[in-house]
């Protein structure tokens, strides 16, 4: 078993440098099994290659931009989308060529990534939104030759490009405020009948790597295709939500905690429970998303795993610590670059049993669902995800 084991990760080792398609050698873990309806990509797979499109060499990972694509030019009837940021021409190109054809598209976005970059002046925006316009005015380049045009701009600004073919947009401040800035969604209904959600931003750095760094791969994260009417949905109800009557209607929009007050939701999908929670509650609400993710862990009898970009809740801390007194395994991986901030909780648990060779790498997955929603520290990026728990019943 060691040996088979060990040749797995030297051919890992071995192909994440090479810049063609490589074959594995050695024998790979067994997939684990799962209900036809459900399917699942991580951008950091090692089990899969695709040739990255910053720099045209093969690299590890599910090509999770292709898989988006693939998705939306399969769809007949409707197309949903609601995600903080998309930024990803290709994407934008698939979401037009899908109204050409007669679906029906809608996009909701967060106020902060909703305007075409192409079209703001650098100078007058912050120091993030400044950064922010020289990436993806780097990556419009096509032809590489360190100057963007204003043709390349426009082809390679999603946004613009929705706007100049009239795909039905709104953000946050369509419901007459300044803006939530709680419209973290990351989600995707398809015909009625397919849920694409997970941990990724329709951008180059959630999928495929940053800009002007060869080596980067992208903030690690995943996205899950759940083929099931009765989940579709339930986040078509989100969704209605937050677009009321559309854009530049009666304001009838509502994000954040003017939205109704849900509680979990639940859909079987095959054998496996699907439990839906969407976010934010008031503090003291029964249905806010820690008590939830508490029970959740406290309901564990042997392991808990956890993939997280920000964890700052002290009512986790403590469900973790119950478990650890009970011998229940705890593993963690965190983003370093948040471990050791002020209302972070990773160190309050290192101090316990968890193996500090956990914390590492950028993790900004949120594998237990509904990322927490802060409960004494304000976080400068707030984790406020929409996304289902799974979880196989027994």
């Amino acid at each position: 078993m060691l040996k088979n084991t060990l040749g797995w990760i030297a051919a890992v080792l071995l192909c994440s440098g090479c810049s063609q398609a490589g074959s594995v050698v050695g024998k790979a873990p067994p997939d684990l099994t799962r209900p036809h309806q459900i399917d699942v990509a991580f951008n950091h797979n090692a089990r899969s290659r695709y040739r990255s499109p910053l720099t045209g060499d093969w690299r590890n990972g599910d090509d999770m931009e292709a898989w988006l694509i693939d998705a939306i030019d399969g769809a007949n009837e409707e197309v949903l989308v609601a995600v903080q940021e998309l930024s990803l021409p290709k994407i934008a190109q698939a979401l037009i060529a899908a109204q050409q054809r007669g679906v029906q598209v809608a996009v909701v976005l967060e106020n902060n990534y909703s305007q075409a970059w192409s079209k703001l002046r650098p100078s007058r925006l912050n120091r993030r939104g400044r950064q922010r316009w020289h990436q993806l005015n780097k990556l419009a380049d096509s032809n590489g030759d360190g100057s963007t045009s204003s043709e390349e701009a426009v082809l390679g600004d999603a946004i613009a490009l929705l706007q100049a073919a009239t795909i039905p947009l709104i953000d946050d401040t369509e419901d007459g405020s300044g803006g939530s800035g709680l419209m973290h969604h990351k989600f995707l209904v398809i015909d009625q009948t397919t849920v694409i959600t997970g941990s990724a931003n329709l951008t180059s750095s959630s999928l495929h790597g940053d800009t002007g760094r060869p080596s980067s791969r992208g903030n690690v994260n995943h996205l899950l295709q759940i083929n099931s009417p009765e989940l579709a949905l339930v986040f078509r109800q989100e969704f209605a939500q937050m677009w009321g009557d559309g854009p530049g209607g009666a304001q009838d929009s509502r994000f954040g905690l003017q939205k109704t007050k849900g509680s979990v939701q639940t859909v079987q999908v095959g054998d496996i429970r699907v439990d839906v929670l969407f976010s934010p509650h008031p503090k003291k609400d029964r249905n806010h998303g820690l008590n939830l993710l508490a029970e959740q862990l406290k309901a564990a009898k042997k392991s808990i795993d956890m993939a997280l970009f920000v964890f700052s809740a002290q009512q986790l801390t403590n469900a973790l610590r119950e478990q650890m007194k009970q011998g229940v395994e705890i593993r963690l991986v965190a983003d370093p670059g948040f471990a050791s901030r002020p209302f972070s909780e990773v160190l309050d648990l290192l101090g316990g049993h968890p193996s500090r060779s956990h914390l590492q790498g950028r993790s900004w997955q949120s594998p237990t669902g509904a990322g927490p929603e802060r409960d004494r520290h304000p976080s400068p990026r707030p984790w406020r995800q929409a996304a289902p728990q799974v979880r196989r019943d027994r």
